[in-house]
This record gives structure tokens, C-alpha cells and sequence, in this order.
């Protein structure tokens, strides 16, 4: 017999990259007494991992709890990114309605209709929040029409279509259901979050099934399962079978040793929980997401979406480059591929693949941002080693056609620079399929465009819209090869042997390009120390020190003047790569260089192809 609990209710938040989601969190705990007046709390509690602080993007989605008027609401913070799409498409799965937050300012964008279209499949309710209304060009009327158009092309049911709209600043902490209210508390959000979001229903004397949507991971307990009793209780000590939707064979018997329910930012230990907890449980090492925990009277799982497939690939290798070892902790091929096993625990878009050499491993994921994001934290942790180019991953239909993931593209600039930028997309295979002007003198351009044809686009994007152009994009399925595209249109500067850059040398260099290094850093041959101005690479000699002659000229003693090198972020340098080349990453430093260091066995391999 299916019964409600009207004591829960389980949410998620969702919205585009920066429209205050994880500030949205930070006031409803704030609000509802998790912290004691006096405590000192930092801003976006949520994001836990330094990138995350850094960057102000959430990556992973987080579970926390907040009580009021007697009654428990699970909140769930989920990522904005699509690289991490794969993050909120699970998370769904554990609540019964989504909180759709959109900017009064930017309005409806790509990445919300991607998650609004995965919460009405699902058949969730929404309620919406126009967030940010205190900024001075809101536009909050003119968000609603764009927010109910969204649902009308999401073909919502009527049901849906008549959700509730609230107004909220996230930063002052306020909502309200009408703009004429007077904005106090975030009280009205906590109300409607009690009366349109249906509490979860299940069987509470039906056999145990509870559906693990997310992984944690922890050095001491190991992996950690969460997700949502779904029917029956789950008690610490009962023996359950572990099985899977998609794989029947699956059938594990395992215990529970310890289950957790979130209150506040905390994790406590509880001895049983009923139907629409939101539990973790830990204790079970190969517990995976999808997976279902059955009583062993009657083993049905619950049936679960697959998890989207990567779509990028990289290589990551040993480091091997004259300077290999100097400034990592961790640089065998033993410490990287225990790294990405581990990292396997936590990431499911992510695949780690052995190659035909034991010290290079492939590593797919579902974008650039999702791959650099790893990287930076393997650099952070001691470790060292080299990356190449991103490429996508190919697949052939029952014809042997070669297949390519391909993208929609959202790009919003100014007008005079529209021309520009639908003459790069296009270099890049795009297709143009809608332009619309925009009310604030910015077009957007709507582009279906080859993966890879993005790749590396984003530093060139901002370089030629002078930082004021905006690029989103969503994955849109595999079609047909469209051809080969050209990358880079300049060749890379060279150093020709190794030792210490000096300024005499990088002066006569400098003429020739960028250069991204300056004087006293060392250098090996073969490593890549600037861009040329030229389609072809080109070697230099920036160790050379001036020949002293017993003649003084007059002008020969005048300071030579250096342009400052441009230093390449991660990212950048991720970008600028090209297909021979490969990037050192060690935790002080980050070097681009050939493939093949000595410059007689580069020339004779490009004489080949």
C-alpha cells in the first residue's frame, strides 16, 4: 500500500552556470537555523573543493538538509556545467520536484533547458525563481514569457505549465511571490517548497529498495552510496543483495555497516531510515551508481538512465622530457594509473583506458572544462606528468560511416562583432542555424557544430569579441564526418638546446613571435617557448650570450628592451597544444614541447607524412 510522508520533502536546485544556485543554498541554511548566530561562515559554504571556491562553479552535486516548520527538506545542489551534466541527470532521480532558478537578468539559457527537459521527462514539479532581482538591468516580466515559452517548447503538461513563480535576490536573502511585496525573508520560498512539492510516497511495508544516485568517496570509509529509500526500511546490520538494472547478472549479498542521513552541512549516523529518506550508506566497496539494494526475499531493481557517454579524449603520460622528476612528488606510471583508478570512484562520465604502452593511459571525459578540472587537481596533489591534445571520440553507424559528436552552440555578442565570429565557426565546420537581435544591441547566434571543432575555440572566442562575447553549448548526438579542420594557424617557436634563457638571446627571439617565457628559466631542446608569427614552426637559439670583442661601440652598451612574456593558464595552454605536441604538467610549472625532442628525427618524420 503506497503511502506519502508528509514529514519530507526532496528537492533539487537547478539553473545555468552563475545564476545563484549554490548562494540560493547558503540562505535557506542560514535561514532555517543550521548555524548558530554568533558562527562565522564563509560565502557558498557548498563548494567544498578549492577549484570549486576558486572558479565559483559547483562540479560536484551536494546533499544537505534543512528543517522547517517540523518538516525535513533535502536539498540538493547540482553543477551548472554541461561537462557535468551526468552529475545532475542522477541527482533527479532521488527528488520529487526541482527549483528552476533563472538570472532576471540573462533569462532562459542552454544548460537550463537541458536540465528542465531531464525534470519534466522525469515528471517533477517545478517551481520557478527568478533570482537576482535587485540587479539594476533585471528584466523579471520579460523572464517569465522567455520561462514559460521554455516549458511550452519542453511540450510541459498543464500541470506543470502552472507552476509557481517567486522573486528572490539570493545575495540579501529574500523572496517573494509578488513584486509589489515587501522582500523580508526567504519564508515564501520555504512555503511554496511545502505546498507544490509533493512529499515522497513508497510502501513502507514493502520488501527494501533503495536506488544509489550518487558516489561519495572517503580515504577512511571508502566509497560511499547515496540515494532514496524508495519502498520499505533500511536498517544498519540487514543483509540486502546488491543488483542492477542493467546488469542482470549483478546479484551481491552485502551488509550494512554504517547509513547516514544529512542535517545541515553534516552527515549523521543514523540506525534506520523509511521510505523518501535521502540515506549513505557506507561499508560496501563495489557499490556503483544505478545500483539497487534489495531485500533478498525479492530482488528487484529499480529501473535507471545510463549514464551519458564521454565524448573527449586525451592521453595522459609518464613524463619523460629532459626535466622529468624535479618537481613532482608522484611521476611513475604506477602512482598516475592508481590516480585515475581512483578518481573512477567518484567521476562516472569519466573512462580510463589502457594503451598498447604501459606508460600512457587514454582518459575520456564529456568535455575540456571536465578534464582540465582533473588535471589541475593532480597538479595540485604532487603529481607530474604530460597530456596531449583533446580529441573526440569517433563511432561508425551499421554502414561504416565515420560518426563525430556534435554540438548546438549559443553564442551572444555585440553586433559588431557577429561577423567575425560566424566567420570562425564556420572555419571550424559550423553551421549557422539562427541569429536573433537581442533588445540590448548583442545578437545571438545559434551554430550546429562538430566537437571538435570547439576545441581550443575558447581562448581565440574571447581574444576577437574583446572578452564581451558569451559561448555556451549543449551536446546534440553523433553525425557524419564533416572533413578535416586546421587548428592552428601559426606555428610554435622552438628551443634549440638546452640550458638557462638569457636576455640577449630572447631579445633577437622576440621579433620572431610571442614569446611565453623570460630570461633565467630553463629551457630543453625541442620545447615549445612561444607561438610564431609564421604558419611554420621555427627554432631558436635563446641560450646565446653576446660575444665580447675589446672594442666598445657606443650604442652597444644600451639595455636591451624585453616585451613581457604572455603565460599561459592551464586552460590556455591546453588550447594552444597541437596534434604533435604534448603538455608537461608538474605541481610549479607548465612547459608545452615536441613530441619528438631532437629536431633532425622531427624533420624526418614531417618529411614522411
Amino acid at each position: 500500500m503506497k503511502t506519502s510522508r508528509e514529514d519530507i520533502r526532496n528537492v533539487a536546485i537547478i539553473a545555468h552556470v552563475d545564476h545563484g544556485k549554490t548562494t540560493l543554498v547558503d540562505q535557506l541554511l542560514r535561514q532555517s537555523g543550521v548555524f548558530r548566530e554568533n558562527q562565522e561562515v564563509r560565502e557558498r559554504v557548498m563548494d567544498s573543493n578549492d577549484i570549486e571556491r576558486e572558479r565559483g562553479i559547483t562540479i560536484l552535486s551536494k546533499n544537505t538538509a534543512v528543517h522547517y516548520k517540523g518538516t525535513k527538506i533535502n536539498i540538493i545542489d547540482t553543477p551548472g556545467h554541461a561537462d557535468f551534466g551526468g552529475e545532475v541527470e542522477r541527482v533527479l532521480k532521488m527528488v520529487d520536484g526541482v527549483i528552476l532558478l533563472v538570472d532576471a537578468f540573462e533569462g532562459a539559457m542552454p544548460q537550463t533547458k537541458f536540465v528542465l527537459k531531464k525534470a519534466l521527462d522525469l515528471d517533477l514539479h517545478v517551481i520557478v525563481c527568478i533570482n537576482k532581482i535587485d540587479r539594476p538591468e533585471a528584466r523579471p516580466n520579460e523572464v517569465i514569457d522567455e520561462v514559460l515559452e521554455l516549458l511550452m517548447d519542453l511540450d510541459a503538461s498543464d500541470e506543470q505549465l502552472d507552476c509557481p513563480f517567486l522573486y528572490a535576490s539570493a545575495k540579501t536573502g529574500h523572496a517573494v511571490l509578488d513584486l509589489a511585496d515587501t522582500p523580508e525573508s526567504m519564508e515564501p520560498l520555504f512555503e511554496t517548497i511545502l505546498k507544490y512539492i509533493p512529499a515522497p510516497t513508497g510502501d513502507p511495508e514493502a520488501p527494501t529498495q533503495v536506488l544509489i544516485s550518487t558516489i561519495d568517496y572517503n580515504e577512511y570509509v571508502g566509497r560511499i552510496g547515496v540515494g532514496k529509500v524508495e519502498n520499505g526500511t533500511i536498517r544498519v546490520n540487514q543483509e540486502v543483495v546488491l543488483c542492477n538494472h542493467h546488469d542482470p547478472d549483478k546479484m551481491k549479498k552485502v551488509k550494512i555497516s554504517k547509513l547516514y542521513e544529512f542535517d545541515g552541512l553534516n552527515k549523521v549516523e543514523v540506525k534506520e531510515a523509511g521510505i523518501g529518506s535521502i540515506v549513505a550508506i557506507s561499508g560496501i566497496a563495489d557499490i556503483h551508481i544505478g545500483d539497487t539494494l534489495c531485500s533478498p526475499e525479492n530482488p528487484e531493481p529499480i529501473p535507471f538512465q545510463k549514464i551519458s557517454e564521454p565524448t573527449i579524449s586525451m592521453n595522459f603520460l609518464v613524463n619523460d622530457s629532459p626535466f622529468a622528476g624535479q618537481e613532482g612528488k608522484f611521476v611513475t606510471s604506477r602512482h598516475l594509473r592508481e590516480r585515475l583508478m581512483r578518481e573512477l570512484n567518484t567521476d562516472v562520465s569519466l573512462r580510463v583506458e589502457d594503451t598498447d604502452s604501459t606508460d600512457c593511459f587514454k582518459v575520456s571525459g564529456r568535455g575540456e572544462l571536465h578534464l582540465s578540472v582533473l588535471i589541475e587537481n593532480m597538479r595540485r596533489e604532487g603529481y607530474e606528468f604530460a597530456v596531449s591534445k583533446a580529441e573526440v571520440i569517433y563511432k561508425e553507424d551499421e554502414r561504416g560511416r565515420k560518426l563525430e559528436p556534435m554540438e548546438i552552440a549559443y553564442v551572444d555578442v555585440p553586433e559588431e562583432f557577429s561577423g567575425t565570429v560566424i566567420q570562425k565557426l564556420s572555419e571550424r565546420k559550423g553551421e549557422l542555424q539562427g541569429m536573433s537581435p537581442a533588445s540590448d544591441g548583442t545578437t545571438r547566434l545559434e551554430f550546429h557544430i562538430p566537437s571538435r571543432g570547439l576545441i581550443g575555440f575558447r581562448g581565440d572566442f574571447l581574444t576577437s569579441t574583446k572578452g564581451a562575447g558569451i559561448l555556451n553549448t549543449a551536446f546534440d548526438g553523433y553525425a557524419p564526418y564533416k572533413g578535416d579542420i586546421q587548428y592552428r594557424k601559426q606555428g610554435s617557436l622552438i628551443a634549440f638546446e638546452t640550458g638557462e634563457a638569457v636576455t640577449y638571446g630572447l631579445f633577437s627571439a622576440q621579433d620572431r613571435g610571442t614569446l611565453f617565457i623570460g630570461p633565467g628559466e630553463k629551457v630543453y631542446s625541442g620545447m615549445v617557448i612561444g607561438q610564431s608569427g609564421k604558419p611554420e614552426d621555427i627554432e631558436l637559439n635563446v641560450c646565446k650570450t653576446k660575444h665580447l670583442t675589446n672594442t666598445r661601440s657606443s650604442s652597444a652598451d644600451e639595455a636591451l628592451k624585453l616585451t613581457p612574456p604572455k603565460r599561459l593558464s592551464l586552460e590556455q595552454a591546453l588550447e594552444f597544444i597541437d596534434t604533435d605536441e604534448l603538455l608537461e604538467v608538474t605541481p610549479e610549472s607548465l612547459r608545452i614541447r615536441k613530441k619528438i625532442l631532437d629536431s633532425r628525427l622531427r624533420k624526418r618524420e614531417n618529411m614522411k607524412k
